[in-house]
């Protein structure tokens, strides 16, 4: 028997770009900080949450440091993935207006699998109807409930005031999450390739009134052993909120039922002081079922005490 599952994702990584990339860290040059949930298929069986959060700030012209933690938890399975990994980065000016940032994230990662929890066949006492505590099965004796490892990643980005790119890659050490004791089962690698690109907007004197308003072309391809997925869209932005439509897309179709768009989002944040808030919801497009959508909330904090070049 295989299982193959994906790194948990977000819908909103253009609001929270650490979640893809350790080379953001610092970015903003001021303490930079935030949380977001993802609620996958609300329904009650089949739930999956996600928390993602994280500091950051410079400690000089070239280097930023920060922290991020991840928990997810699946409603059916009763598993449980956490990790806190510890960031950094290292800022080259290439000329007057670009930059050239590269990362590295390390941390420790915990999978538990609660097999505890297991109910097999042979605990089940149909004559009395009773459940006993253990089971005959020798391979539960062997099965791990958690796992704890080490885990590196590394990522670069190019930046300058109106875009940017960038491209990570996870599980660099390929840690072993097997949950029995003799196994051997690689974390494959996560392969991540994103951009941005800021287009001043020729609109009404309407749109004006709303505060200087900017078109945010953005893209996300993601690929882990033989699933992808590429997240492309466009975000209007003001100075106070901003609204647009990202779609999830899966460009390389492994079978004859596979489709290209799986899921369109619209996205809408709410700018107060030094906070952001935003909120998104996927909209399932393909024939998964009635899996009532994904919906993420996102709260960031950007100190507006800067300092550029400073000591």
């Amino acid at each position: 028997i295989g299982v193959r599952a994906q790194d948990p994702i977000f819908t909103q990584f253009f609001l929270v770009p650490e979640t893809l990339n350790p080379a953001v860290t610092g970015l903003a040059n001021t303490w930079n900080a935030g949380l977001i949930h993802r609620r996958q298929w609300p329904d009650g069986t089949r739930k999956m949450d996600t928390q993602y959060g994280f500091a950051n700030n410079m400690v000089n012209d070239e280097i930023g440091l920060g922290a991020t933690f991840l928990n997810h938890h699946e409603e059916f399975t009763n598993y449980n993935y956490s990790q806190f990994n510890g960031a950094f980065s290292y800022a080259l000016e290439l000329d007057s207006d670009w930059q050239i940032r590269f990362g590295l994230l390390a941390g420790y990662g915990r999978k538990n699998y609660n097999f505890k929890n297991l109910l097999l066949e042979d605990q089940i006492n149909f004559d009395n109807e009773t459940i006993s505590n253990g089971s005959v099965d020798p391979g539960v004796v062997n099965y791990s409930d958690t796992i704890d490892f080490f885990d590196v990643s590394a990522g670069f980005l190019v930046v300058n005031e109106n875009a940017w790119f960038g491209a990570a890659l996870k599980h660099l050490n390929r840690p072993d999450i097997s949950f029995t004791e003799y196994g051997n089962v690689p974390l494959d690698l996560f392969l991540t390739v994103h951009g941005g690109y800021y287009v001043a907007f020729e609109g009404s004197p309407l749109l004006y009134s709303l505060g200087d308003p900017t078109l945010l072309l953005t893209a996300n391809y993601m690929r882990q052993s033989q699933y992808n997925r590429l997240d492309l869209g466009g975000v209007l932005e003001f100075s106070r909120f901003s609204f647009g439509i990202i779609a999830a897309t899966n460009p390389e179709g492994k079978s004859t039922n596979s489709h290209i768009i799986t899921s369109v989002n619209p996205v809408v944040s709410l700018k107060m002081s030094e906070f952001t808030f935003g909120y998104s919801y996927d909209a399932n497009t393909s024939k998964f079922g009635n899996s009532q959508g994904v919906h993420e909330l996102s709260l960031t904090w950007q100190s507006s005490r800067r300092c550029d070049k400073c000591d």
